[in-house]
């Protein structure tokens, strides 16, 4: 068998960041995707996010490629919110996305990070790197 420890934060958005994740969509889109997440092979820490984005901590095999997971995780969740909820209109994720690499004695504080998203907008305590979504985004390239 196979080693290995990495550890990713991924954030993405909705499309448009429209405000589509409400508390009732939450649990079972992030349930979704962390079960999607499981079935690629990957271990997953955590999901969490806000209204217009996600957040997920997990360790990704090596042998599949990181962007191959997303794809796959983002096209099984809108595809799971269509079908399987009823939502007033089509649920879909931005294109683009943000992918930080982080050292496994940093794996508590970051799915703290994500479980706590909520107080953490309240707070005005993000992490500026955690939350961004392409070179354009503001933030802090610290955590």
């Amino acid at each position: 068998m196979m080693y290995w420890r990495l550890f990713y934060h991924i954030v993405w958005t909705t499309k448009h960041r429209e405000p589509l994740i409400d508390a009732q969509l939450a649990s079972p889109l992030h349930n979704s995707l962390a079960a999607k997440g499981t079935s690629l092979g990957a271990l997953v820490h955590a999901v969490g996010g806000m209204e217009d984005h996600v957040h997920l901590v997990a360790s990704v095999p090596p042998t599949m490629a990181l962007f191959e997971f997303i794809r796959n995780l983002k096209g099984s969740s809108s595809h799971f919110a269509n079908h399987e909820l009823s939502l007033p209109g089509p649920f879909r994720w931005q294109a683009e996305y943000g992918i930080v690499s982080f050292d496994g004695r940093l794996l508590d504080k970051v799915v703290q990070y994500v479980k706590n998203q909520q107080q953490h907008r309240a707070d005005r305590t993000t992490i500026g790197i955690l939350e961004r979504v392409s070179e354009n985004s503001k933030g802090s390239d610290r955590p």
